[in-house]
């Protein structure tokens, strides 16, 4: 079974998000699985120059996009046994950033079509599948049936289309339909590719595609709603037996709690050695070193979807409780400033960085105790589960992955991994806090045998692989 990953980013090329995480470990597991995977991405300019050295030329051809003719380069490197091939066209992709650029539609377009034309050029592989990724490539079940079945290497090709995250989607102006992707207007109506006077790259995924997938169960159910659907859940609805939720996994090579490079040396026990991380975290943000006080932490973006205007409401009040805070991340510029004038206000509380550092980020879900993950809604997540593997508690609000990997913890009997609260309300959130910090101060011995819980967790990608793995032998 041969199968094409066509994505945007895959770590450690480039990852901005959970999609980095995904194209990084996911070909490897898929591969244990006994699939050849081969995974095509952008040569973006931000890939590390050590990387870039190192790539092997395979083949340079020319690229049809509408009225243009552009040239593509096509390098390969072999990374942990799976074979990455990179897209080569400086003029879209020598850029400071994958994304965000006034010319993204143009970008986007020829990607896909630079990875069908990569097809035949591959070295000795004829794929079966091609599994495309969110909106970036979501052009490619389209171009597939309409520039190339009559070709031979092409006809028999099946697509599966993941959605990571649905209200990104890839919205253009009209003229993008014939100036850049080069369709007629027959694709610009209701039952294609039109969205509100706009052209939708998610859309034609959706509509084209041989399966969909999104990345948790819960979530795949979500958006056949209005409130998640993103006014998209109409052809999700139509699609749904097409449609069908598969978890994410993180590697467990790099999130590994007894060999992680970034962490201290530790000897002992695994609370020993919790004690330890926990520490060197408090001395690396200036804060007491409290081993006896709770921390509690986020890794994340900081925007609406992650909770933060929740969060931000109640902060006052997680503050004045007997606790450490940190938050490590960038994004919406209101909470940026808000979180900078809680750190400054308690400063023997509260440690706010405004960065993002993989290896700090590794050190806080290892020395922290207390995850929060107060989403409005989240696809998967990935925080809640590199938490549990580290021995940190998680608190979420039951939506997406976060309800499909957090079992909430049961006093009386003991069941669970982690904690949960149900509505978007910020006084839930502080309630559930107030428990949890209640918790571990009072009952020690519940508190390791939940973080116990936490850890025996199986978040390997090896039960993911195989739901894809089924996909896959469906279309052959």
């Amino acid at each position: 079974m041969k199968i094409v990953f066509a994505i945007a980013e895959a770590d450690p090329f480039v990852k901005t998000g959970g999609l980095g995480e995904v194209g990084g470990s996911l070909p490897s597991a898929l591969q244990r699985q006994g699939a050849d995977v081969r995974v095509i991405m952008p040569k973006y300019s931000v890939i590390p120059e050590h990387f870039r050295n190192q790539l092997k030329p395979i083949s340079s051809f020319y690229v049809r996009l509408a009225w243009r003719r552009q040239y593509c380069g096509l390098e390969e490197l072999i990374y942990n046994g799976v074979h990455y091939y990179f897209i080569d066209n400086e003029y879209y992709f020598n850029r400071t950033k994958p994304y965000g650029e006034f010319d993204e539609a143009e970008q986007y377009a020829f990607f896909s079509r630079a990875v069908l034309e990569s097809l035949i050029h591959l070295p000795e592989f004829n794929p079966d599948i091609i599994h495309c990724h969110d909106w970036h490539t979501a052009l490619i079940p389209l171009m597939l049936k309409e520039f190339y079945k009559k070709e031979p290497l092409y006809y028999s090709i099946g697509t599966v289309f993941t959605i990571h995250n649905l209200k990104y989607q890839g919205v253009f102006a009209k003229e993008v339909l014939t100036d850049v992707i080069g369709l007629n207007e027959k694709f610009f109506t209701e039952l294609t590719l039109e969205f509100h006077g706009a052209v939708n790259f998610m859309k034609a995924g959706l509509l084209y595609a041989d399966w969909i997938t999104t990345v948790s169960p819960t979530y795949a159910q979500e958006i056949q709603n209005s409130f998640y659907g993103e006014k998209l859940d109409g052809i999700l609805r139509k699609r749904s037996d097409s449609l069908v939720g598969i978890l994410n996994g993180i590697d467990y090579d790099v999130y590994n709690p007894y060999a992680d490079s970034y962490l201290v040396a530790s000897n002992g026990t695994f609370s020993q050695a919790k004690g330890d991380y926990k520490n060197d975290l408090q001395r690396i943000l200036g804060l007491p070193l409290r081993e006896d006080l709770p921390i509690l932490g986020m890794v994340s973006r900081l925007t609406d979807q992650k909770g933060l205007d929740l969060l931000c409401f109640v902060m006052e009040e997680i503050l004045i409780l007997e606790v450490q805070m940190v938050i490590l991340g960038t994004g919406d510029q209101q909470y940026e400033q808000k979180l900078q004038e809680y750190a400054t206000k308690y400063p023997e509380k509260f440690a706010f960085r405004n960065e993002f550092s993989d290896e700090l980020a590794h050190k806080i879900y290892a020395g922290i105790d207390i995850l929060l993950m107060p989403s409005l809604f989240e696809p998967c997540g990935i925080s809640q589960m590199i938490a549990m593997r580290y021995g940190t508690i998680p608190i979420v609000r039951e939506t997406g992955g976060l309800k499909d990997t957090v079992t909430p913890y049961n006093e009386f009997t003991g069941e669970g991994n982690g904690f949960s609260f149900a509505n978007y309300d910020a006084h839930e959130l502080l309630f559930t806090v107030q428990r949890v910090v209640k918790m571990f101060n009072s009952n020690k011995l519940a508190w390791t045998n939940l973080r116990e819980s936490a850890m025996k967790r199986d978040s390997s990608w090896d039960q993911s692989a195989k739901a894809y793995t089924k996909i896959y032998e469906s279309l052959l």
